[in-house]
Parts: C-alpha cells; structure tokens; sequence
C-alpha cells in the first residue's frame, strides 16, 4: 500500500511541476534547448562516459572512439546548453556534468526507452 502512496504522490508532483512550467514560457525553452542537446546520440554517449567523473578531452576521445575535432564541437553544444562544466588547468580543460540531477535523467530515459518491455 505504501508503495501505491508514494507513486501516487511523485505522480502529483510530477503534475505540478509540469503545469509550473506551462506558466514560464522561458522555462519550457530552456529545458527543450538542453534535452535538444543530450539528444544526439554522441552526446548522449559522451554524458555516460563522463557520469560522475571529470575528463580531458583526449581522455573522452579514448572512451568514445571518435576525432578530437569532432568531440570537441560535440562538447562546446552541452557546454553552450549548460549541460556540462569546465575547469582548467594548465593546458588542459576538464569537463564535468553540471549537475547530478542530469545523470538521474540519462537514467530515467534508460529505464523507459532501453526496457525490454517498453512500448515503443
């Protein structure tokens, strides 16, 4: 029973949240501008080799397998879109995910498109 309860409850939230942003029309552009982003499926690849870590860029171009021009363009659209931070040091600049809530959306798109038993 508990467990209908707080589904019931994260699905009111969920609600309000969503009519929130039906009254801040900045709100819905700024949030479709990034989802825009981590929706190319590079992208979206370079996000999962990142996760918690902070990488060079040489160090996503081994993980990902691709051109360092490529990925650098790649990089500048989910910095520009404030998907991703950036700290330097010295000659090096180090990415990371701007915030931990954009790991658990990368998830969430997981669990209901990657599911075996999902619709689509």
């Amino acid at each position: 029973m508990g467990l209908l309860k707080n589904r019931m409850k994260n699905d009111e939230r969920a609600k309000r949240t969503a009519q929130s942003m039906l009254q801040h029309q900045e709100h819905i552009e700024v949030a479709a501008r990034a989802l825009k982003a981590i929706a190319h499926p590079l992208r979206l690849k370079m996000l999962c080799v990142l996760g918690g870590d902070e990488l060079c860029v040489q160090g996503i171009v081994s993980a990902v397998g691709t051109s360092q021009s490529n990925i650098s363009q790649h990089l500048a659209i989910l910095r520009g879109k404030g998907v991703l931070r950036v700290r330097k040091e010295g000659n090096y600049v180090f990415y990371r995910i701007g915030d931990d809530r954009i790991m658990q959306l990368v998830g969430m798109m997981r669990e209901v498109f990657c599911n075996p038993a999902a619709p689509f």
